[in-house]
């Protein structure tokens, strides 16, 4: 087979399933005897759990047919029931149909917007939604975007969730993303949105929760804040952990300088958070996640 090349399309395929011997050997077998050439392989054992996770990119001359991966699916689906897999095939071209939610503070948004923009997050933005108004974020650059105000109350949040799930099914939204929206989503809505919203909020040791989290730690002398970005359950803050990074601080720092690194960690985290998503490198473990870097 000839060596890849760049303007061939590449699929990924995850797996999940029991660990049971002659995974590894079952898929490589059938993607070379299918023409495939692997570019990429990661694969992990859960030995407590007893699961197996895995992740492939690969390529094959075949791929440039339009039928190709549904030809692929129905050969290689023996082989996952076989092993009992939970498993997923997605032409790294197709780019992932993503909402953006938001609330006043936008460092986020703007952040995700920027990196979408310059081609750093490959994925179609179906949608911004704020529950402020869109005066209040006057310097941000929404041409080319769709931008809905839902206002949310406690009178009016079961009517607007209605609608924003109206809107996620109706732009065929793959993933939303809680740029610091500062609303907490129902268990209904999360249950809908299970495995596909991703949040991010600060994590302090200790944690500090309510209003102005960078000023309690200021007060507390905190040493050390972060971020952590998750998939969104009804266990507020507490769904299966993607991404986390922390910041030294030291006596010098005041709740302003707090608060500026705590938005640029809050910016890292969610976009590496979001960047793995996409790129097929998140596969949930139950309560936790097995994260393929790169």
């Amino acid at each position: 087979m000839a060596p890849p090349s760049s303007l061939q399309p590449q699929y990924i395929l995850t797996i999940a399933s029991p660990d049971r011997p002659g995974i590894v050997a079952a898929v490589t077998s059938f993607l070379f005897e299918a023409g495939g050439n692997i570019l990429e392989a990661q694969q992990f054992d859960d030995l407590q759990s007893s699961r197996f996770f895995m992740r492939v990119v690969f390529v094959a001359e075949a791929a440039e047919t339009a039928a190709y991966a549904e030809q692929f699916r129905a050969r290689f689906a023996p082989i996952a029931e076989r092993f009992g897999m939970e498993w997923a095939l997605r032409d790294r071209r197709e780019k992932r149909r993503v909402m953006i939610l938001v609330s006043k503070f936008d460092h986020c948004m703007v952040d995700l917007l920027y990196r979408w923009r310059i081609g750093e997050l490959p994925m179609d933005i179906t949608a911004i939604v704020a529950n402020h108004p869109r005066e209040t974020y006057a310097n941000v650059d929404f041409s080319g975007l769709r931008f809905h105000h839902l206002p949310m109350t406690r009178q009016t949040k079961m009517e607007q969730e209605a609608e924003l799930w109206d809107l996620v099914r109706a732009t065929d939204t793959d993933l939303v993303v809680l740029a610091r929206y500062m609303q907490v989503l129902s268990d209904g809505l999360t249950a809908k949105l299970s495995g596909r919203c991703i949040n991010i909020h600060h994590s302090f040791l200790p944690g500090f929760k309510g209003a102005k989290p960078y000023h309690q730690a200021y007060e507390r002398g905190v040493k050390l804040i972060g971020a952590t970005a998750h998939y969104v359950t009804s266990d507020l803050d507490e769904g299966p952990i993607i991404e986390q990074d922390v910041e030294r601080i030291s006596h010098a720092d005041t709740p302003e300088s707090l608060v500026r690194k705590g938005r640029d960690i809050e910016r890292r985290v969610l976009a590496r958070a979001v960047r793995y998503h996409l790129d097929g490198r998140v596969i949930l473990n139950g309560g936790k996640t097995v994260v393929f870097t790169e």
